[in-house]
């Protein structure tokens, strides 16, 4: 059986993937417009990019994080769009496949 993965001493998932990076993609969790992440300017303007299609997507950083990521990968995290994260962030489960996979890819 496996430990019990603590969200706030992780946060790989809020991690580009490795194939991403190689493919030079900056575009990593799409925000659909109905989120209700984009009715909040405040927070647009800073944590969500538009790609050169129009899509709105969150920010990363240089070093290929979610901007709204704070804290040190694998040690201790919190999310500051935590109750406006889009779709894709809240489909992220503790242990499931994409968990892990991205646990994998960061070595925790």
């Amino acid at each position: 059986m496996l430990p019990a993965l603590d969200c706030t001493r992780c946060g790989a998932c809020c991690t580009s993937p490795e194939e991403n990076r190689r493919e030079g993609f900056r575009a990593y969790v799409t925000v659909t417009e109905e989120e209700a992440l984009l009715r909040r300017k405040d927070l647009v303007g800073r944590y969500v990019a538009r790609g050169e299609d129009g899509r709105a997507h969150l920010r990363l950083t240089a070093d290929h994080r979610c901007l709204g990521l704070l804290g040190a990968v694998g040690r201790r995290v919190r999310c500051a769009l935590y109750h406006h994260r889009p779709a894709p962030c809240r489909r992220v489960n503790p242990g499931d496949a994409e968990c892990l996979n991205a646990r994998r890819e960061r070595g925790l």
